[in-house]
């Protein structure tokens, strides 16, 4: 059973194939709005796989709020812990421009996860093999959160996104850690190696479509990525989180578990929006076969 505390956006995307300079009006290619916000992509991740697993958070009592929470529910992600006030559901602003994206995020609800969101869903966590999180709610619940899995006896695999939210002294509180490359300097103010050196087994760097890396002890592991013709590479770092938390659970260890993950964030990227790739168990299985 896995627990996610963490953001819950609509995506409002654009593709372009002219990127307007300041000022500037450029025609686009398209607009969608899909379901997006870390912690739901990475709920729905997992929950894709198989994994049993509820949701900690917040929407707005809006439009936005209402398709989020039954395309939640149509995932098999329970949504008992996530609550609905009074501020507008959050949204991310998304531009797809030469098969990258740029986003802001408008938080929105999420910032209305709290100290008290945790505490409604103590029990639950309780309960959970493991609690994934992000950086898209209030600093605070983070810390908070992590003080009451620690409490708990419950690993928590953190997913440092705004890496500028994060804080190193929360490391010790921390199963997994999995930055990309570019969050990894920005938070260590280090090298990779030296960095994977201080946290053996439990830091993990994306590298894209190259895998990820770690530090098992004794020596550095890279784990390689497949190679893939991506469409749209938003929520492929979700993809990964949330297949390597599931992989996690099932008993394989950190090697094994960061393949099936790379593996589900190749799928992922292959299809449109952050949601609309992700995998299910069967598909990452055969892919897996193929990669072997």
């Amino acid at each position: 059973m896995i627990t996610v505390i963490g953001s819950i956006n609509m995506d409002i995307v654009v593709e372009t194939n002219l990127f307007p300079k300041q000022g500037e009006t450029v025609l686009g290619e398209s607009f969608h709005t899909v379901p997006g916000g870390k912690g739901a992509n990475q709920a729905v991740a997992a929950a894709r796989l198989g994994a049993h697993v509820h949701m900690v958070g917040a929407l707005g009592n809006d439009a936005f709020g209402q398709v989020l929470r039954n395309l939640l529910k149509v995932e098999s992600v329970k949504d008992q812990f996530v609550e609905t006030t009074s501020t507008a559901t959050g949204i991310a602003n998304i531009i797809l421009f030469e098969q990258d994206n740029r986003i802001i995020v408008v938080p929105g609800a999420n910032h209305d996860v709290t100290k008290e969101s945790i505490d409604a869903a103590r029990e639950q966590i309780a309960k959970s093999e493991l609690v994934i999180m992000q950086l898209e709610i209030p600093q605070e619940t983070v810390e908070y959160a992590l003080d009451v899995c620690q409490e708990l006896g419950v690993k928590v695999l953190l997913n440092p996104a705004p890496a500028e939210n994060f804080k190193e002294e929360w490391m010790d509180r921390v199963a997994y850690f999995t930055p990309n490359e570019t969050e990894c300097a920005d938070i260590f103010k280090d090298d990779v190696e030296n960095a994977l050196e201080r946290y053996p087994n439990r830091l993990i760097v994306t590298l894209g479509a190259d895998g990820a890396r770690y530090y098992d002890g004794e020596k550095h592991v890279i784990v390689k990525g497949f190679k893939t013709v991506p469409k749209d590479t938003t929520g492929a770092g979700d993809t990964f989180n949330g297949a390597f938390a599931y992989a996690l659970t099932t008993g394989v260890g950190i090697t094994e578990a960061v393949k099936f993950a790379n593996i589900a964030a190749s799928l992922s990227v292959e299809k449109f929006g952050a949601q609309g790739g992700m995998p299910k168990v069967e598909a990452v299985q055969a892919r897996l076969k193929e990669a072997r």
